[in-house]
């Protein structure tokens, strides 16, 4: 692989061929998309994570959110699917030990291991860093019982990144550890299937694990590792990913309102859009807040990667004012195109239905906010 960022190269490549040749029919069939991976596993881009001492490309935030903006742009759900790889990576990298390293990073990095998150849990909601699922000690490691919801890539990743509360031997709880446990493992089973209105392409299903037996050094960083992990890694890499992806998604909504634009007369006098002032306003409007938020998300990565002064705040903002953006933009750019752009199977069809989840997906916009309000009075993140 290339020095610097030369690999983006790559990516574009990817994006703009296979991505975006498959991705009316992930959306229509619902269908993961295993072509996308395959070329990001041949070109090792599932390795954009991982470090660079297991052969990684060992990239931060910064470089996800670019690489999800471009896959994004194309494709929202082989964004998302990448992009919760890359943030299990993260995990997994963090505290590795050289069996982590060699059984997991290293075939990461050569394209020919996936890993994914497994953190929401049915009744939960947005809270995904209070789980139930029990993570028992037993004589030879660990008992995993509980079920996860929306797992992204469930039923195609070789293994689960898994959050759960941790008993000991004296039954004290502790209330968040992480585990990586592997596909193949007796006891997990995949029910379900994803029928969301967007983000069809996901496979976000439902995860059974009942007496999932695995040893001790699957355990990932120590027990009860519960605020580091959410703030240092998880929260971090999941919000520039998905912000990554939102940004993607806005940036072609734009794209396809400025091409209609550009190329749409009236018969009936010969005007052109582009020559009315409202329009030219409304173009000029969308562009700024999409540069605006583009701008923010790159600022807050490099200050997350480089360790700089309290990264925390603008990486909480991040997600969350992307998400206000993504929306704003789709919606602008269905009033631009009218009727065109309002038919099924049409792109911004497929934007509008995808760019819904940007909300709801966990940390909420809602949770982000508070999150910050918290932060900026002093206030524990993760209270009552």
């Amino acid at each position: 692989m290339a020095a610097g960022q030369e690999y983006m190269e790559t990516v574009e490549r990817i994006a703009q061929g296979v991505v975006r040749n498959q991705a009316s029919d992930i959306d229509q069939q619902g269908r993961w998309p295993e072509l996308a991976f395959q070329e990001l596993k041949a070109a090792r881009l599932t390795g954009l994570n991982a470090p660079v001492e297991c052969g990684g490309m060992g990239r931060g935030t910064h470089d996800l959110a670019l690489v999800c903006e471009a896959l994004g742009r194309e494709c929202s759900s082989t964004a998302i699917c990448f992009g919760m790889h890359c943030v299990a990576t993260a995990v997994i990298a963090a505290n590795a030990s050289d069996e982590h390293r060699l059984r997991y990073l290293e075939p990461i990095a050569k394209g020919i291991h996936l890993t994914t998150l497994s953190l929401s849990e049915p009744g939960s909601g947005g809270f995904f860093f209070f789980p139930q699922t029990r993570i028992k000690s037993t004589t030879s490691g660990y008992s995993v019982n509980g079920e996860k919801h929306f797992v992204t890539n469930g039923g195609h990743a070789d293994s689960y990144v898994v959050s759960g509360r941790s008993i000991s031997e004296s039954d004290v709880s502790e209330d968040f550890s992480c585990v990586v446990i592997d596909a193949a493992a007796p006891g997990i089973a995949f029910g379900g299937q994803w029928t969301g209105i967007g983000m069809r392409g996901n496979s976000s299903l439902t995860m059974s694990m009942a007496n999932v037996e695995i040893p001790d050094t699957h355990l990932l960083g120590r027990i009860g590792d519960q605020t580091w992990y959410i703030f240092q890694v998880v929260t971090p890499y999941f919000l520039l990913a998905m912000a990554g992806t939102y940004l993607g998604l806005a940036r072609r909504a734009f794209d396809e309102a400025l091409a209609h634009v550009k190329q749409r007369v009236l018969r009936h006098n010969g005007s052109a859009l582009a020559d009315a002032p409202v329009i030219q306003h409304r173009i000029g409007e969308m562009w700024g807040h999409l540069n605006q938020s583009r701008e923010s998300i790159l600022a807050a990565a490099l200050q997350f990667d480089a360790q700089s002064g309290d990264a925390l705040l603008p990486l909480l903002a991040t997600k969350a004012n992307v998400a206000e953006c993504a929306v704003n933009i789709v919606n602008q750019a269905l009033t631009l195109c009218g009727g065109i752009g309002y038919r099924r199977g049409a792109v911004l069809e497929r934007l509008l239905r995808d760019v819904r989840a940007c909300d709801v997906m966990a940390p909420t916009t809602d949770l982000l906010r508070i999150w910050t309000g918290r932060a900026l009075l002093d206030q524990p993140l993760l209270g009552g």
